[in-house]
């Protein structure tokens, strides 16, 4: 098992790196001794790209269910229907860019399984709403979740650095705002199961967890420590009406405040991106 595993990190490092034998024979010519420093350099700066794409899918497969949910309940439903085609098209481009980035064909088959299921939820959120075609989007947000998880997984296994996994944590908390939102509203739609409540409460208080890790890494700079402590002072507030799921009542402002929480962690997984990618 251990050397399956092995032989599954080399392949991917192969994939990834792949693109990269130019620069690599570059630095094995006569005179470039020194030089593999650099390559080194570009071989994590590419993972760590790669990690923010495949977590940005995270957060994609959430919201595009999330999107279909509020319009079927007629809550934030114009800005749920621009947000939803929105979200379609970058899912869409991010794959594209993913599959041609990564030449592993184990991970490049996971793509095409997510591909299939993007398909069929694309078809489906243009239709009527109705509690089947909820339960079917919830369904396939989850399978496409759990592929863009893999390839996060993987990448940062490929990466083996620090750095990899607070970029890929930090990403994370911009899918877990929308899983909050998608649960919220599920429950609110008529999905009145405890695996409803479960996952929305498992988000929530992985969300927590990570903020704590977040808040307390050394590499930290000024301005990531500032969009951190805006992400607190709501978060503390909000965190509570999502905890009140089987309560209900506050729809509009679960979908605003988990859109906000998102887009702030979207420009705190840009400044770590920036900051290790130096």
């Amino acid at each position: 098992m251990k050397m399956k595993k092995i032989l599954r990190q080399v392949a991917l490092t192969i994939g990834v790196v792949g693109m990269l034998g130019s620069v690599a024979m570059a630095a094995e010519a006569p005179g470039a001794e020194g030089e593999q420093a650099p390559v080194s350099s570009l071989v994590k700066k590419d993972a760590i790209k790669l990690i923010n794409i495949a977590g940005e899918q995270r957060m994609l497969s959430q919201r595009i269910a999330k999107d279909y949910l509020y319009i079927g309940k007629h809550v934030a439903a114009n800005k749920a229907k621009k947000q939803l085609e929105v979200s379609l098209k970058a899912f869409k481009a991010n794959q594209a860019k993913l599959a041609e980035m990564i030449n592993d064909p184990e991970i490049k088959n996971l793509l095409e399984f997510v591909n299939l299921s993007f398909d069929e939820l694309q078809g489906i959120v243009q239709k009527p709403f109705s509690l089947d075609n909820a339960q079917l989007v919830l369904d396939l947000s989850e399978s496409m979740l759990e592929g863009s998880q893999y390839v996060v997984d993987s990448l940062k296994q490929l990466a083996n650095v620090k750095e990899s996994q607070i970029v890929a944590r930090s990403g994370k908390q911009r899918m877990l705002a929308q899983r909050i939102a998608k649960y919220y509203i599920a429950y609110q739609a008529g999905i009145k199961d405890k695996n409803t409540v479960d996952q929305m409460k498992e988000a929530v208080q992985e969300f927590s967890e990570n903020h704590k890790i977040l808040m307390e890494n050394k590499d930290n700079t000024a301005t990531i420590n500032q969009k951190l402590a805006q992400v607190d002072k709501l978060w503390k507030i909000v965190y509570k009406f999502y905890l009140n799921i089987e309560k209900g009542g506050l729809p509009f402002i679960v979908y605003t405040s988990t859109d906000d929480i998102t887009k702030k962690m979207e420009e705190i997984t840009k400044l770590y991106i920036a900051l290790y990618n130096k």
